[in-house]
């Protein structure tokens, strides 16, 4: 990838992104912390089971260098003799093979849940080319690699040395020492070396799980047009929506204007809002907005109005209170019953003036 892509990838990785890289089986993950985590369990379980395990190859080698002493030796023997060492070493391999499995299994599950993706198992040529396969060897991420493999090597080799060096003054007691106990105190110091390493090991399996959630994110990130790209394949393209959004506010609005011919009366302020009621007191409970608008929709009301005779009251703060407090189609708020009724009171007062005179 070029660099200057890599300095155009600003943009945090959408959900999407973020999906479909899991679909595919890229995810954050440290190789460190599994590693870490297997080499406790291993060295907790020779810790727990250490006795157990001891005894049953104290017992595996009796038996094989009494099985080699014998004078003769029979097939039936020799399969009991098999029969019973397999046992025996399942039995001193089995809690280590077990506590490593189930370890390796949740460190993985821990870090990036349940991933399955097909896609890693998929034959791939690429894999195979010589070419590419250069390129790995010499790639940022190889090299990455290598610096902490030889770093692991340096700080194992280096607590290792330390730790041995610090028990110099105690390796000329070991001539006094019979040879059961020799062997115990190997051990010890075999087991100390490795608390050691697991203690360190921890702190280099966090420091690499951070540096890997890290450069997953660098490498999900997204350049502007790549996240507005994505928008349109999910959201739809924003013009087309506006263009939607558009059309059907159009048909509203002339669904609207067809309701305003059924109006009692138009209440104005005076100039740019106007709001259609009208109030039948044998079906309807309280007056009901029939049409609003402001600007160019409340000249238009404004003129179907005079055309189909409906009066026209100016009522600048009624006409404010009911263009925000009421939506098309709904009642009159209580709160507004009072001035509302004032305005329907003069609009039958005007008709019956008009129908005396007629």
């Amino acid at each position: 990838m070029a660099e200057g892509n890599l300095q155009d990838k600003t943009e945090q990785a959408t959900p999407r992104k973020r999906t479909e890289a899991r679909k595919k089986g890229q995810v954050a993950s440290s190789r460190e912390v599994p590693s870490v985590a297997v080499l406790l369990a291993a060295l907790s379980t020779l810790y727990l089971f250490g006795s157990h395990m001891y005894s049953h190859i104290k017992f595996i080698m009796q038996d094989t260098f009494s099985m080699i002493a014998a004078p003769s030796l029979s097939i039936t023997k020799f399969l009991v003799f098999s029969s019973i060492t397999i046992e025996r070493f399942i039995s001193v391999v089995l809690p280590v093979m077990i506590a490593v499995f189930v370890t390796a299994l949740l460190s993985n599950v821990l870090q990036v849940g349940w991933v399955l993706s097909w896609e890693k198992l998929a034959p791939d040529l690429s894999k195979i080319s010589p070419i590419k396969g250069v390129q790995k060897l010499f790639s940022k991420q190889t090299l990455m690699e290598l610096f902490k493999s030889l770093a692991k090597l340096a700080l194992v080799g280096g607590i290792a040395y330390l730790t041995i060096k610090g028990e110099m003054d105690r390796l000329p007691l070991l001539v006094d020492m019979a040879p059961q106990g020799i062997l115990l105190y190997i051990l010890k110091l075999g087991f100390k070396i490795f608390i050691r390493v697991s203690m360190a090991m921890i702190l280099l399996a966090i420091l690499d799980y951070g540096f890997q959630k890290w450069q997953f994110e660098q490498q999900l990130k997204m350049t502007k047009q790549e996240v507005k790209d994505e928008f349109k394949r999910t959201e739809g393209d924003p013009l087309v929506k506006s263009r939607i959004k558009r059309i059907q506010y159009e048909i509203a609005k002339r669904r609207m204007m067809q309701e305003v011919p059924k109006a009692d009366v138009v209440v104005t302020n005076p100039v740019h809002l106007a709001i259609a009621l009208q109030y039948d007191s044998a079906e309807m409970t309280a007056p009901n907005v029939l049409a609003k608008g402001a600007g160019e929709t409340a000249e238009r009301i404004k003129v179907l109005a005079r055309e189909h005779d409906i009066p026209i009251v100016e009522n600048k703060e009624l006409a404010q209170n009911l263009y925000k407090m009421v939506e098309i189609g709904d009642e009159v708020p209580f709160i507004l019953y009072q001035a509302v009724a004032e305005v329907l009171a003069y609009v039958y007062r005007l008709k019956n003036k008009v129908v005396s005179s007629q």
